[in-house]
């Protein structure tokens, strides 16, 4: 079983993965591109990166918008898995 982050780990998250935020239990964040191809091949290395780690966000696109989602089910909340993958995702864009 997958441990939910204490609040500790919740208070650093701001400095830890900057541009995320806490929405209740998701760690969300949007991302805009120059066109809805780039957003496309975005999604695709998200993708790619996710199915690696075995843990998917939600997510939701329009044109050149991509709003990601991280939450993990199985602990009930954020936990390091979600805050692994969204410094990966901030990793592809530099």
């Amino acid at each position: 079983m997958v441990e939910k982050l204490d609040d500790y780990a919740r208070a650093s998250l701001a400095a830890d993965v900057p541009g995320w935020r806490i929405d209740g239990e998701h760690l969300k964040r949007s991302y805009r591109f120059r066109d809805f191809s780039q957003a496309w091949g975005f999604m695709n290395r998200v993708a790619l990166l996710a199915e690696a780690q075995d843990h998917h966000p939600e997510w939701f696109n329009v044109y050149n918008k991509v709003d990601i989602a991280l939450t993990t089910h199985d602990a009930g909340g954020l936990s390091e898995r979600d805050v692994r993958l969204a410094k990966a995702i901030d990793a592809l864009v530099g």
